[in-house]
This record gives structure tokens, C-alpha cells and sequence, in this order.
């Protein structure tokens, strides 16, 4: 099969720029080079359709086409779409049924050839892949992999405050984008049962969806790297180790540079409730008896600790989070590092582990939550939130294989956090079954063969 991804937003590049501090790139992007990776190795053709950037600032995403340095990579196709310049994909709407779907449309006209099938992500991304159904008649998926209704939800909007709301996020065109892909796609694809029940169910999408639920969805869970996210020691772990021991002598008191971590890696989202986990540990002097917080961040700082990073007016969950370390007394108690790919962060993690830490996720909603499966993988045991996906990956028949915490109470979370931190038995029990867990069921092989077996079912179909 000849295969096309459909992602507008975010890039794509050899050295996965900008993809843990910005956010346009993140976790979708990695969803979608891990995929087309895997059906390559599956032996279809396969190309990741972006937007071409040019722009000074964005120097990685100028060239037309790309690739990753992998045999039978797929190749990355950056398509004019709009200005030359970086958009943020709030800002994209305008420009793809008139710019970036006909570019596409020409690009493989001029090559002569076609695709059989287009797989399209995120809301921009559908609303292409509906587009060029009706221009091409080539049938495509839809991967969501959030919502606007639920993010709109998480906002807040209220008559007093849409307004401002639609100005920043867009969410009219976004909302109907998605109902449209929704309408037209061949099959869409949840990564949970919980996101295929909820969020499609919302009030904002009644009647997007005219047939059968049973012909429209297919869940298919993310998977993680195990190539990178492993328990094997790499020699970027020396390297890391070191980092983070001369951290630890800058910013922890003496007598806590032995402590476990509890390790938060995600951007810096409000969303992502870093805030709540400094309250929760700061609120309980059990939990700062037996372990400081490490916060992993993308930032091309050697030194992320300064005060002046702390109290950079920019970065308003940065101020927040310094304000409640002067709040409950945690200087020398909270340290943050660095982690700027996936190999440092992977190696990060093992480092952690070595000193019996916990990771943690408090994000007030995760649609799917892969971080903590990759830091399962890499033998930490996580405490996840109960908001969203990971009601599926961490638990099921009522077996745990993580701690699932609300992540709007700071007593649930220390709570979750002691569970791990208060018992080496249960720490072991819960680094078992989070390996086995991750192995069993999280892979991205096993991803891209449901993405195989829908596409054959579909062109079958016809």
C-alpha cells in the first residue's frame, strides 16, 4: 500500500525539533512518526504530508522533501500551505482546503503517481483528509487524538469568556473541522474505549457521526519505543547520571542528595499540573521526608535552577511553580533538569530508577498518556492521573500496573506517590508489572498493525 499521513501542524525532521517545548509538536507527532516507521518496516510505501516553513527561525523544515535515516524511511513532504513563515496550527484554518490540499493534490500529479489511502491526525489534518476524499475519492482515516469540545471544556468557556477564547484557540473552525472528518471518514481511531465513548460523545459532534458506531471506530492503542525507552543501560547514562548528580549538588541541601525522585517529564503546560504536584508535596512533610521533586523539561540551558529561569515573567507556570516552592518551604527540595530528546530522557529515567524514584503524570485530563508508559518501560513505576486514558493502560480485570490519583486533590497525589515511595515491596511489585504491562500491550508494532489491518479492511471494502 502507498500510505499518507496527513499533519499539517507541528513538523517533521531528522532530529524531532521543538518536540518538548512547543506546543505545536509534543506527543502527536511522535504518534505519527512511530506509525509510519512501523508500516515502512511492514513493507508499505509511506510518506508523512506537513507544512513547508520558511522562515529563519524554523531552518529545519525549509526543504521540500526529508526523511529519517532509517532504511525504507518514509519520506517527509513538506507542502506550501499559507505565509512562508511558522504558523502556529491555531492559525492554519484558512489556508488548507484553498493552499495545502491542492499542493498536495499537484505534488503527486507531478510525480504520477497516487495514494491508496490517507490517514489523517488531529482536526486539521481530517478536515484535508475529507477534502481530498471528495476531490480524489481516496478514502482516509481519522485520528483525532483530542477534541475541541473537551479542551474548550478544560477552558472553561462561559459566556464571558468564549469570546476570548474563539479569538485565541479558534475552536468554531476546529470544532467543525472535526465534525466533518468525523462525517466523511472511512473509520476513525481512538487509542482508548474511554475516548471512543466520551469524547466522540459530546454534544458538540450530535449527528457528526450518521452510521453504526460499530463500522466507524477502531481502538487502537499508542505504543512506546522500546528501542529507546528500555532497561538497558546505554553510555548516555554516565552522561546523564553526571548531570544530574552536579545538579543535585547545586540545588538540593546536602542532606537530601541521596533521596529518590518523584519525576515529572511534560512540557510546560498549565494543563499538565506541575503546579498540583508542588502543592501536593508541598502539603505533605511525609512525602518530603522520602524523596525531592526532579523536573525533566526541554530548555537549551545548561542551568535550569537560576532564579531568573524560576521567575521568568514568559512562562507563567515557571512563576507559579517558583511561588509555591517560596510558599511551603521547598528550596532545596525541588530541582529540575534538562532531558532534550528522547535518548537523554530515556536514560534519565534509568538513572532515576537506580535510586528507587517514581514517575508521575498530574495532568488534570490525558486522552492517552504515553509518557508514563515510556518511563514504565524504562522501569519506573508511575502515578498516573484518573482523568482520561490511563484508566485503560494502568489498570484493568483489577490488576494494577500504575497508581491512578486525582490529580485536583494534593492528598491524592501524595497519597499515590507515598504508596510507591513508603514500601520497597510494593515499588518492586509496581516496576514488574509496569515493564510487563508496557511489553504485553504498548508497542508501536502492534499500533501500526491495527493501522494495517484497518486499511485492508477498508480498501477491501472498497
Amino acid at each position: 500500500m502507498h500510505i499518507a499521513f496527513l499533519n499539517p501542524q507541528g513538523n517533521f525532521d531528522p532530529d524531532d525539533s521543538y518536540w518538548t517545548e512547543h506546543p505545536d509538536f509534543g506527543g502527536q507527532l511522535v504518534y505519527v512518526k512511530e506509525v509510519a516507521l512501523e508500516l515502512a518496516l511492514l513493507g508499505h510505501e509511506v510518506d508523512i504530508l506537513t507544512r513547508k516553513i520558511e522562515d529563519p527561525e524554523w531552518p529545519e523544515f525549509s526543504a521540500s522533501l526529508d526523511s529519517y535515516s532509517k532504511p525504507n524511511s518514509p519520506r517527509i513532504i513538506r507542502i506550501p500551505c499559507g505565509p512562508a513563515g511558522f504558523l502556529p496550527k491555531e492559525e492554519l484554518w484558512p489556508y488548507l482546503i484553498t493552499e495545502w490540499v491542492p499542493n498536495i493534490t499537484a505534488f503527486y500529479q507531478e510525480e504520477g503517481r497516487t495514494v491508496d489511502i490517507y490517514t489523517a491526525h488531529y482536526g486539521d489534518g481530517g478536515l484535508a483528509g475529507a477534502a481530498l476524499q471528495q476531490d480524489r475519492g481516496t478514502p482516509f482515516t481519522f485520528t483525532a487524538h483530542s477534541l475541541g469540545a473537551q479542551k474548550m471544556d478544560k477552558l472553561g468557556a462561559n459566556a464571558q469568556t468564549i469570546a476570548a477564547l474563539e479569538n485565541r484557540y479558534h475552536f468554531t473552525s476546529r470544532i467543525a473541522a472535526e465534525r466533518v472528518a468525523m462525517n466523511h471518514a472511512a473509520r476513525i481511531i481512538t487509542s482508548t474505549q474511554q475516548e471512543r465513548d466520551t469524547q466522540y460523545g459530546h454534544a458538540a459532534y450530535q449527528g457528526a457521526i450518521d452510521r453504526p458506531s460499530r463500522d466507524v471506530f477502531s481502538v487502537i492503542p499508542p505504543g512506546v519505543n522500546l528501542e529507546v525507552f528500555s532497561q538497558t543501560s546505554t553510555d548516555l547514562d554516565k552522561h546523564i547520571a553526571s548531570r544530574i548528580e552536579h545538579i543535585c549538588e547545586q540545588a538540593l541541601l546536602p542532606e537530601r542528595r541521596h533521596l529518590p525522585f518523584i519525576l515529572s517529564a511534560s512540557r510546560l503546560d498549565p494543563k499538565k499540573n506541575l503546579l498540583g504536584l508542588i502543592n501536593a508535596f508541598g502539603l505533605d512533610d511525609v512525602l518530603q521526608q522520602k524523596a525531592n521533586v526532579l523536573l525533566a523539561v526541554r530548555s537549551p540551558l545548561e542551568d535550569f535552577n537560576q532564579k531568573s529561569v524560576f521567575n521568568d515573567p514568559d512562562n507563567q507556570v515557571l512563576q507559579q511553580i517558583n511561588l509555591a516552592i517560596k510558599e511551603h518551604k521547598l528550596e532545596g527540595k525541588v530541582v529540575a533538569i534538562p532531558l532534550n530528546n528522547q535518548l537523554e530522557l530515556a536514560a534519565g529515567y534509568r538513572v532515576a530508577k537506580k535510586r528507587g524514584s517514581v514517575f508521575v503524570l498530574p495532568a488534570l485530563y490525558e486522552p492517552f498518556g504515553l509518557a508514563p508508559l515510556e518511563a514504565m518501560a524504562c522501569g519506573l513505576p508511575a502515578v498516573v492521573t484518573k482523568n482520561g486514558g490511563p484508566t485503560e493502560s494502568m489498570i484493568e480485570d483489577s490488576q494494577e500496573f500504575g497508581i491512578l490519583v486525582d490529580p485536583e486533590s494534593p492528598a491524592d497525589i501524595a497519597r499515590g506517590l507515598l504508596r510507591l515511595l513508603g514500601s520497597e515491596k510494593e515499588w518492586k511489585t509496581f516496576q514488574q508489572a509496569a515493564v510487563f504491562r508496557v511489553q504485553d500491550r504498548y508497542t508501536w508494532t502492534k499500533t501500526a498493525k491495527g493501522y494495517e489491518l484497518v486499511f485492508q479492511e477498508i480498501l477491501q471494502r472498497g
